[in-house]
């Protein structure tokens, strides 16, 4: 049997696999040990899953996934986060779409608390949605607005998500988060223009706040401004020493978590209950991504021991006579569909032994296509039928939005990501100007 023919069969049983129902880790593990087995024997199948063991053990900055869940677990159990929305709330309602666009602002920080999309969509389903509905915004406006914000937290840094590509692509964490920077802001900006826009043209899609319900005293917005601006203050004092190149990249993550443990603590809100909860999701999502990134180095170090790269490169190249771009849209449009059924992780684990080695053989900068996986990701998340945030969203949702209105309002935001994707595509230094500024000293 060919390694090509080879290769093909170990895709097709890991789909096979997934679409039963089994786990990312446990289906592309379990086919790339067996697969080892069968090719090289009991000593090559037990190497691989042992080599592979060993690299993510040594893998040190590894740990900064769990110094980063941890303290966006905080920040949300705490209720910091609610302070967030309340200062946006008072500060920016008493303009057409103010909310909306400080939902964004809200998603953005929650972000960069963060790193996982996941936790932006319960806190905006949770502390945004209803409140937005409450004051007369349009439904599908706010449900658009929710989703598309929350994707934000797999591109702005401290994002999970370029923690497991920079292990898969052996590429520098650093720079990758600091390259999903610019598009990042440049995504939230471009969606609250958006917003901003079709709630001029049509107000009644965004009202404003009465001047009742905006009456306070100044003193007590200072307040709310304060206490607000708490995860910015947070999110700075780990990333300056980093980013001057003070501390470490797991150093700064450590200072983040102290932060917001230290906060949490002297608002008064550091409750047994809070810590326990933070303490036990946290070792929930740093287990699952580390089986995920284990069984996606076995998965790979197979795929390498096949050469099937180099068959798929002249495959797309020599046979097809395919250019470059040509390939590397493909790869984007793969995504998309991929996204209809899977979720970022398994996306990424799934292709990333092929597209990866085959982007950086056709000239272009790893650290660039980062970016760009993110961003493709972040339109597969909200792509129908399946994409993973529309369920998501509507298992969150009150019962009068439907599965069709969440259809519905991610259409424009869609478009706008789209939009975003091809600029960074287009013009790559917008990716890749502050990793080189910074790195470039």
């Amino acid at each position: 049997m060919s390694y090509e023919m080879i290769a093909l069969l170990m895709f097709t049983a890991m789909m096979v696999l997934l679409f039963s129902g089994q786990r990312v880790f446990g289906a592309i593990g379990f086919v790339a040990v067996i697969a080892a087995l069968f090719l090289w024997g009991e000593r090559g199948g037990f190497d691989i899953a042992f080599a592979q063991t060993i690299k993510v053990m040594r893998w040190y900055p590894l740990l900064t996934v769990p110094m980063f869940v941890f303290m966006g677990y905080i920040m949300s159990e705490s209720g910091i986060a609610k302070d967030l929305y309340r200062m946006f709330h008072v500060w920016m309602g008493g303009i057409n779409g103010g909310l909306a666009i400080g939902t964004i602002g809200l998603m953005v920080l929650i972000s960069a608390m963060n790193g996982l999309s996941v936790a932006g969509m319960a806190i905006g389903a949770t502390i945004a949605l209803p409140e937005l509905l409450r004051r007369g915004y349009d439904k599908r406006m706010v449900t658009g607005v929710v989703q598309a914000g929350s994707s934000l937290g797999i591109l702005v840094p401290p994002s999970v998500v370029l923690v497991l590509y920079a292990m898969i692509a052996r590429q520098p964490v650093g720079q990758l988060w600091l390259a999903g920077v610019v598009p990042g802001l440049m995504m939230a900006a471009m969606f609250i223009t958006y917003i901003a826009i079709r709630c001029k043209i049509n107000p009644t899609l965004g009202p404003s706040l009465s001047k009742e319900e905006r009456d306070m005293p100044q003193s007590e917005k200072i307040r709310l401004l304060f206490a607000g601006l708490l995860p910015l203050v947070i999110f700075f004092s780990m990333m300056i020493p980093f980013v001057n190149g003070w501390t470490s990249l797991v150093e700064s993550s450590a200072i983040g978590a102290i932060a917001a443990f230290v906060a949490a603590l002297l608002k008064g809100r550091m409750t047994w209950k809070v810590f326990d909860t933070s303490l036990k999701n946290t070792l929930g999502i740093t287990c699952m991504f580390m089986w995920i990134i284990l069984a996606a180095l076995a998965f790979g170090a197979v795929f390498d021991g096949l050469g099937a790269v180099k068959a798929i490169e002249s495959l797309f190249t020599e046979k097809l006579g395919l250019s470059p771009w040509m390939i590397l849209i493909l790869m984007q449009l793969s995504f998309i569909a991929m996204g209809t059924f899977l979720d970022d992780t398994a996306m990424l684990v799934i292709v990333a032994p092929l597209y990866i080695p085959l982007v950086g053989a056709l000239g272009f900068d790893l650290i660039w296509y980062g970016v760009l996986y993110t961003i493709t990701t972040q339109v597969a998340y909200m792509t129908p039928p399946f994409g993973y945030n529309l369920f998501l969203m509507r298992a969150m949702s009150p019962p009068e939005i439907t599965l069709i209105d969440i259809y519905r309002s991610i259409v424009p935001f869609v478009l706008v990501m789209i939009l975003a994707l091809t600029l960074v595509m287009v013009f790559p230094q917008i990716a890749l100007w502050l990793p080189e500024t910074v790195y470039g000293k």
